[in-house]
């Protein structure tokens, strides 16, 4: 654990983290946290459409979430800028559907060490610098909970995350660091969009017209979460009004999946 740890920082300006911050859900997410004053350390291969977010208060670092270095960049540019970790996001991912006659070794490392291993790589640097009311939050999906066809390793990933978030909220849950997940259904993004593009994908001849079809028939609320949903959900469990919420697999889905 870091030997500098601090209960209150100096300065007032809380941080946070977020992989896979500057497109789709993660631009949002970021968004959000700008908006409500956070300082935000943003990992990426890319920049992308982090451009559009005129802020001061975003740094930006290109990395590779499946290796374990990154992750402590990420924490020290957070630690070194305001004195504390107090949030600690997990958004990026791979998503595509492939057929199991399709799946070789080459895509599922690809999908877990993306999705599930630079998730846990992430959470463990972030265990490193915070201190009691640090929030970890894991972008996980709704396909952590129920499996659907040609999605088989995708599932895996994101049921394996949301077992993640409810072992680290027994493991960190002494130190008060709360660790939650987050379960969207399908969220229209460019990413998505390009996904349900694909051979084996239940999109694949007319991606919109899948998703407004899905919405109507599968939704409670007929229609869909957006990203601006997500990200509000994210300050939530990022602030004190969720003190009490940890370990849970939280759906964002419009009553897709209602528990």
């Amino acid at each position: 654990m870091h030997d500098n740890l601090k209960q209150e920082s100096a300065k007032a300006q809380r941080s946070v983290v977020i992989t896979g911050g500057t497109k789709g859900i993660g631009l949002a997410i970021t968004q959000a946290f700008v908006n409500a004053g956070y300082f935000v350390v943003v990992g990426a291969r890319e920049k992308s459409s982090l451009g559009k977010i005129l802020s001061n208060n975003v740094v930006f670092e290109s990395v590779d979430v499946r290796d374990e270095k990154a992750h402590l960049k990420l924490t020290e540019l957070a630690f070194n800028q305001t004195g504390a970790i107090n949030v600690y996001i997990n958004n990026a991912g791979f998503s595509a559907w492939r057929s199991l006659d399709k799946i070789d070794s080459e895509f599922i490392d690809n999908v877990l060490d993306t999705n599930l291993k630079g998730a846990i790589w992430g959470c463990k640097a972030a265990s490193q610098y915070m201190s009691e009311g640090g929030s970890i939050i894991n972008i996980s999906s709704i396909a952590g909970k129920r499996g659907s066809a040609n999605n088989t390793v995708y599932a895996a990933s994101k049921f394996a995350l949301n077992g993640v978030t409810q072992s680290l909220a027994k493991e960190l849950g002494s130190r008060q660091i709360r660790v939650n997940s987050l379960c969207p259904v399908l969220v229209s993004t460019d990413g998505l969009m390009s996904a349900l593009s694909g051979v084996d994908a239940p999109g694949k001849d007319d991606p919109s017209g899948f998703i407004t079809q899905f919405a109507q028939t599968n939704s409670a609320l007929r229609r869909l979460p957006t990203s601006d949903e997500v990200a509000r959900m994210c300050l939530v469990l990022a602030s004190e009004q969720s003190s009490a919420i940890t370990g849970q697999c939280i759906n964002i889905d419009c009553g897709v999946f209602p528990q």
